[in-house]
């Protein structure tokens, strides 16, 4: 590594070597050769056997995989042209085929079914992960399906849920993620072999007006190059809307990361729910006793990040003037890259905290303690009319009760002691150890939270995660820091 330069933290600190792989220079010009022997093939199988011939065809597949990028960083140098300084380079190594790479093309034939073919290769790992990372938080959901804990609305006590009915909560927005990833999976088509605008103008000439075999080009060109279907019609590019629709869904998948590590965060304050933490970690340099969630802290920033760039794309697709504009090249350079890597560490991230969530039920009874006496005030109030006692004299005394319960835990930190004040009251018809029977453990509070996790793990996740069982497992979750 250069120190003195600039370095990448998404590569050398966060993302894992399989997506930077997929980005990386070999991956890139290896695929532009990939298209240009997809395109030699489609010729020379539709008639253009002559000027494209097998030999030819076999010297370019011979040399595929064996950039040789100094020649063509040198010539960039000299015509500043990175499509046709590879294509310079790749002559230079098939002399025989040289006369006929890039035919008929123009550098978007390389530019976008490459872009393409990578895309959809990191779209399957983020998939992959996604997958894994519902199947993760399923089995925790299973395992603390009925432990009760306190819910809250507007980050204040509301009513007892279960830690397994909170989590299907992350599960269904990771399926949502899922669902537009399977639809963008659909609308993910080779570009093909369009021409210089999109008219095949060129193309028609090598074929002498033949305009089947001009369409049969397209669409082999597009099959050869592993893809189901082609765009109908595009402008020198394939629309950047499609990039536009790949940032949102990536976009969306770090939101979902996003909620869930910020919702950790608090839930580590309360020491109720924690991430992992290694056996050597350490929380602060100067206060020893810490356990900061470094984890989830570091998903949420670079979860903003990635939240932050669908507008890049929005915008470069909506200034994409007629045919073609060049001012897409560079941003989309960075931007693509840096959307599937940051989907990647997220993921990595998510991956790897749902693989050792840590539950302290002791510390959830306390909390539970302190507020099971306000949320059992209703149910008080009814068992009080039961026993002939006016409904709104039994309200008035136990909001009374129940202000200065609440006083008293704020401002002097002692314990909720509502039950006792209540028993207290004469006019209250229970004793203390009546309405403390009554509260019981709070479980009759949280509702059809376990049943409705059960239902919502058995009927919905387990069929989808059914789908993907070749998905499942290996994948590497392990930090590099």
């Amino acid at each position: 590594m250069n120190r003195e330069i600039y370095q990448e933290p998404l590569v050398g600190r966060y993302t894992s070597l399989e997506m930077q792989k997929i980005f990386s220079e070999q991956s890139k010009f290896q695929t532009w050769r990939r298209c240009w022997i997809a395109l030699a093939e489609a010729q020379h199988e539709l008639g253009l056997d002559k000027i494209v011939t097998a030999e030819m065809i076999e010297q370019l597949k011979k040399y595929e995989k064996e950039i040789n990028f100094d020649v063509a960083a040198q010539k960039e140098k000299e015509i500043r042209h990175d499509v046709m300084a590879h294509v310079f380079a790749y002559g230079k190594q098939c002399p025989l085929a040289e006369p006929i790479i890039h035919l008929g093309a123009t550098s978007q034939f390389v530019g976008c079914n490459a872009d393409l073919i990578l895309q959809r290769n990191a779209m399957k790992l983020i998939k992959k992960a996604v997958v894994n990372v519902i199947s993760n938080l399923s089995a925790f959901c299973k395992t603390h399906r009925a432990q009760q804990t306190l819910g809250y609305t507007h980050y204040q006590p509301a009513q007892p849920t279960t830690v397994g009915k909170r989590h299907t909560l992350y599960i269904q927005d990771l399926l949502m993620d899922l669902d537009y990833i399977e639809n963008l999976e659909k609308q993910l088509k080779a570009r093909g072999a369009k021409g210089t605008v999109g008219t095949q103008a060129t193309f028609i000439e090598l074929f002498k007006g033949d305009h089947e075999k001009v369409r049969q080009l397209d669409r082999l060109v597009a099959e050869k190059l592993g893809f189901d279907d082609v765009f109908d019609v595009t402008g020198q590019t394939y629309t950047r809307k499609l990039d536009m629709k790949t940032s949102e869904t990536l976009s969306g998948i770090a939101a979902s990361a996003h909620k869930f590590a910020v919702d950790l965060r608090l839930l580590s304050n309360l020491k109720v729910q924690e991430e992992p933490f290694a056996k050597n970690q350490v929380g602060s340099s100067a206060m020893a006793y810490k356990r900061n969630p470094m984890r989830s802290e570091r998903m949420t920033g670079l979860a903003r990040k990635l939240m932050g760039l669908p507008a890049n794309f929005a915008a470069t697709f909506a200034n994409q003037w007629f045919e073609r504009t060049l001012d897409d090249s560079a941003i989309r350079r960075m931007d693509i890259p840096q959307a599937f890597l940051l989907a990647d560490a997220i993921l990595k991230l998510y991956l790897n905290i749902t693989s050792g969530m840590v539950v302290f039920p002791k510390q959830i009874e306390r909390h539970l303690k302190i507020e099971l006496p306000f949320m059992s005030t209703e149910k008080i109030l009814m068992e009080c009319v039961e026993k002939g006692e006016s409904r709104q004299e039994m309200h008035e005394i136990i909001k009374t009760h129940s202000v200065e319960a609440g006083r008293v835990v704020k401002e002097d930190g002692k314990e909720n002691d509502l039950l006792e004040r209540l028993g207290n009251n004469p006019r209250v018809p229970f004793t203390t150890l009546e309405l403390e029977a009554m509260v019981g453990s709070g479980l009759e509070f949280v509702g059809r939270a376990a049943e409705q996790t059960d239902e919502f793990l058995t009927e919905v996740v387990e069929p989808r995660l059914k789908m993907y069982e070749d998905l499942l497992g290996d994948i590497d979750s392990e930090l590099k820091v």
